[in-house]
């Protein structure tokens, strides 16, 4: 149901615009600190991270605190309007910290502790470095909870890595005591008769290791787990540090695309979800791939909360890390940027607002260049779209109407990728995903990405992806779904192993074969230039024909309750079943039993989106590069209609009335967007 959320924060109940700011790197020049205070108010900013790397400037002794510099900061943001998410320095503790207690740096998987340096290098088990970052926390909210220009928590800084030291190791034998009980359970699980793995003492398990133990499966899926847990474990003793001093401060932690860390674990510890996008804009002339992929991540974070995020990284410019870092082209600061509020964010934030002198990122992109005027093009993008931002107050806390999922697990992606499976040179796990999720992006299809453990009921169409790790439980799930009369797109190598990666007997795709109606004998890996096709059969009732080439997987399946859709052109499985459909109560469930291209996949969404009867942005077909997003409150909807094509186009509306929020102007039957062009529509969604 679409719905309106309450604002981030009651005292910035508009769209939030602003940049990592560390004004503890310039407290030698406090003419500087004058100035970023005009032009964040020129360019249209209202909210600053602060704080997120300050421990030396806090503390810059153990146990001597140095507050004034963010006083002065804090009091002079109230005194013009401005407003802070105030970090807890966490991500890089103080040399003097490392030196007195080494037991805080991060043990590697060879088992070396680290010297002191680089960020989050220190360890989430250490009783000490848990014991210094509550009292730091707690000074800080003690001092600045109830300020009136802090607006919420920032909490540390784009967790991530892992610790092998002992602390470590035996948080880890806990943790698997409390979830197996048993060493015999343990070694069921991880079936550790192989090789004589099995283990007759809880203090033989270690962590995994590049010169010991890497090879269980079973126990690589579980130390990963473990590792988000640890994580979480210690987000949660930052936030119960500063959440007394005022429980009405919103509490975050911005994220970013790393792998090893199960980000839905962290959701309900959270009031708000934010992320770090850093895309590599202009690798070629069309950047809609590009864009579709960024869409996918959009949506996948704010699906965590079902409910409005924070963009809280960005760049305004380029970055300094990439392996070529390009210039923003015309046009492109504002488009990416507002492609995060069509997805659903009510924030726009940079890293960072003055470029650092020196070290490492002195030459990331900011919103004040070195410069130091605002004389700039990159202040000149930043201050335009900061008065978009300001028009877009009826836009925050409106939801995304999405009527489809993609189902996305993080130990399926682990588990996917050790699996030494048909094509150990790549199962390109998450090119798929993102494959299915683009051909949804370009039709305009609103779609959340969703865990198994997630509710499927608000859904038509699901979309499961090389559910390699299928639960019996997430079997059942889906099974309903479709019952009910829900769609299912399921793909080779799924219901393959459970939560343990153990095999399923009895026949692939274990939990899902009743659902599908096949069953999956064999898979074949191809070589990077070997190449099948599916050859559509006539008559389907999704009017699909002609022949489409298959690439890199080919899974040889039976039909047992499933209609055969299309079949292999080539090799000795030609004629079997390649495209399957199998209906099961009120529903139906698609299986594609190889990797199809993305011109098979745009149409067989755009017919499957219509057969669901899913929602689209736009109910039209929009031309190649372009793609359209809506949030809606159940009254009004917004539709954001985006132009990454590279390429000048034009684009026909739905037939609704739709009003441009920028122009304020009726839109008329058509628009016209430019390179790197976007238009806001508002229409009644009744």
């Amino acid at each position: 149901m679409n719905k309106r959320f309450p604002p981030v924060s009651a005292a910035l109940p508009v769209m939030m615009h602003g940049a990592d700011y560390n004004p503890d790197q310039w407290q030698h020049d406090p003419k500087v600190l004058e100035e970023d205070i005009r032009l964040m108010k020129l360019a249209g900013c209202n909210a600053m991270s602060v704080g997120i790397f300050s421990w030396a400037a806090l503390e810059p002794s153990e146990g001597r605190f140095e507050f004034g510099w963010l006083d002065r900061l804090l009091d002079s943001f109230a005194a013009n309007g401005l407003y802070a998410w105030l970090a807890t320095p966490s991500g890089a503790r103080p040399a003097w910290m490392s030196a007195k207690y080494p037991e805080v740096l991060r043990v590697e998987a060879n088992r070396v502790r680290n010297l002191h340096g680089m960020r989050h290098n220190h360890c989430y088990s250490s009783p000490i470095y848990r014991e210094k970052t509550a009292i730091l926390n707690a000074k800080l909210a003690e001092r600045y909870a109830k300020h009136p220009a802090v607006v919420g928590w920032h909490i540390s800084n784009e967790f991530g890595g892992e610790c092998h030291c002992e602390l470590c190791q035996e948080e880890f034998r806990k943790w698997l005591q409390e979830k197996y009980a048993t060493l015999d359970a343990l070694n069921s699980a991880w079936w550790a008769s192989f090789w004589a793995h099995t283990y007759t003492d809880w203090a033989q398990i270690e962590s995994p290791a590049p010169h010991g133990e890497s090879m269980v499966h079973g126990h690589n899926l579980d130390w990963r787990r473990f590792v988000t847990d640890r994580t979480v474990s210690f987000c949660r003793h930052e936030i119960e540090a500063v959440r007394g001093a005022n429980p009405d401060l919103p509490v975050t932690t911005n994220m970013h695309m790393i792998e090893g860390l199960d980000y839905r674990r962290f959701a309900d510890e959270l009031d708000v979800i934010s992320w770090d996008s850093y895309p590599l804009w202009h690798e070629r002339k069309d950047d809609s791939e590009l864009a579709a992929f960024v869409g996918f991540y959009h949506d996948l974070f704010r699906s965590l909360k079902k409910k409005p995020f924070l963009l809280m990284e960005s760049t305004p410019s380029l970055t300094n890390w990439q392996s070529v870092s390009k210039l923003k082209r015309p046009g492109m600061h504002k488009l990416s940027s507002l492609q995060a509020v069509a997805h659903g964010s009510d924030s726009v934030q940079y890293f960072q607002w003055r470029k650092s002198r020196g070290s490492s990122e002195k030459f990331h992109g900011a919103v004040v260049d070195h410069v130091g005027h605002e004389h700039t093009r990159v202040f000149a993008d930043v201050a335009e779209l900061g008065r978009t931002l300001a028009g877009l107050t009826e836009v925050v806390g409106t939801s995304t109407p999405a009527e489809t999922a993609i189902l996305f697990d993080w130990d399926n992606r682990w588990a996917v990728k050790d699996a030494q499976g048909p094509r150990n040179m790549g199962l390109h796990y998450e090119e798929t995903v993102y494959a299915h999720h683009r051909a949804l992006w370009s039709l305009g299809v609103p779609t959340d990405v969703i865990g198994s453990e997630d509710e499927f009921s608000g859904y038509r169409l699901i979309v499961a992806p090389m559910l390699y790790l299928c639960r019996e439980e997430t079997g059942k799930k889906l099974e309903q779904f479709v019952e009910a009369g829900g769609t299912l797109v399921a793909t080779y190598w799924s219901g393959i192993v459970d939560e343990h990666d153990l095999c399923h007997l009895g026949g692939f795709p274990g939990p899902l074969r009743k659902t599908l109606g096949i069953w999956a004998e064999e898979i074949e890996g191809l070589h990077d230039d070997d190449r099948n096709g599916v050859i559509l059969l006539p008559g389907d009732e999704l009017e699909l024909e002609g022949t489409f080439e298959a690439r890199e997987l080919c899974e040889l399946i039976h039909a047992e309750t499933a209609e055969v859709l299309g079949v292999y052109a080539d090799d000795f499985y030609a004629g079997r079943p390649a495209l399957t459909r199998n209906r099961l109560g009120l529903g139906q469930a698609y299986y594609m039993a190889t990797r199809l291209k993305d011109d098979f996949l745009g149409e067989f969404y755009w017919k499957i989106a219509d057969s669901a009867g899913v929602r689209k942005a736009l109910e039209v077909k929009l031309p190649e590069g372009v793609t359209a997003q809506v949030r809606s409150d159940g009254v009004s909807d917004y539709v954001f209609v985006m132009n990454f094509s590279g390429e000048p186009r034009s684009v026909s509306l739905d037939g609704r009335v739709y009003v441009d929020l920028e122009s304020a102007e009726e839109a008329g039957a058509r628009i016209e967007l430019p390179v790197n062009g976007i238009r806001i529509l508002k229409s009644s969604s009744i």
